[in-house]
């Protein structure tokens, strides 16, 4: 059975694994045996993120680009695989998030999200996946999130571009299930990082709020998502395709508060 899940002499390139939830899945494959490609734009945070990495004792490589210039991204990708070797996994991490009201949002805002967010993962994976169909096999994963399905208050960019990753998700496992490659996404839910490390303090309304709504009673550790991503990366999941995993102790599942008994 661990055979399903080992990503022995396997690659994986990670965009912004440098830090959160990027570098927690990307931690988590190299775990699982993978060796990792590690994307990013600013020299200082790769840096130490590779420190990091290192002192795990993971095989890692850093490359600095931004995922939605395309010629850029062409050459980093060409450039991986001609010398560092075949990249056999993509997760599509790299994402931004700007918390304004829709009214009051600018357009080149609202422009600036979707182009990260939604169209940076079609550049990357048109790439890479040009690759994958000649050796007729390949794992992408998509990261999404809750507002891939739900709608909240000045999240409204960041939810349109989640909402059309599912889309695009589906719709490349439609085009590229023929040649043995597999795509899907994984939906985080709420996680303790260091971003929502000012609001995850007792007595703070959203922290209460979180704890309340979510079945399991706690945010999410980033270690929580390892787990998914390995198995979307592996053997045990090449029957499955087009499909968004959320990992989100349980808020989708329910619309009410869960009881305390």
């Amino acid at each position: 059975m661990s055979k399903l899940f080992d990503l022995q002499g396997k690659r994986a390139l990670v965009t912004g694994g440098t830090h959160g939830l990027g570098m927690a899945m990307a931690k988590g494959l190299a775990e699982a045996g993978a060796e990792l490609i590690i994307n990013g734009t600013t020299p200082e945070k790769m840096e130490k993120a590779l420190e990091e990495y290192r002192s795990c004792g993971y095989t890692v490589h850093g490359f600095l680009f931004d995922v939605t210039d395309d010629a850029a991204a062409k050459e980093h990708v060409d450039k991986i695989e001609a010398k560092i070797g075949p990249i056999n996994i993509l997760v599509n991490n790299a994402g931004i998030i700007k918390r304004v009201p829709l009214k009051d949002m600018e357009v080149e805002d609202y422009r600036k999200v979707i182009d990260v967010d939604l169209v940076g993962p079609f550049i990357m994976a048109k790439h890479v996946v040009q690759h994958m169909i000649k050796r007729g096999e390949g794992k992408i994963i998509n990261i999404c999130s809750m507002m891939t399905e739900l709608g909240r208050d000045t999240v409204g960019a960041y939810a349109a571009a989640k909402g059309g990753l599912k889309m695009l998700t589906r719709n490349m496992a439609t085009e590229w299930a023929r040649f043995n490659i597999q795509t899907n996404g994984i939906g985080p839910g709420y996680f303790a990082t260091s971003q929502t490390a000012p609001i995850r303090v007792d007595g703070h309304p959203f922290n209460d709020f979180i704890i309340q709504r979510t079945p399991a009673g706690r945010w999410g550790d980033p270690e929580d998502l390892a787990g998914t991503a390995v198995f979307l990366s592996s053997k045990a999941s090449d029957f499955v395709n087009g499909q968004i995993v959320y990992v989100d102790g349980g808020i989708l599942a329910t619309i009410g508060k869960p009881s305390n008994e």
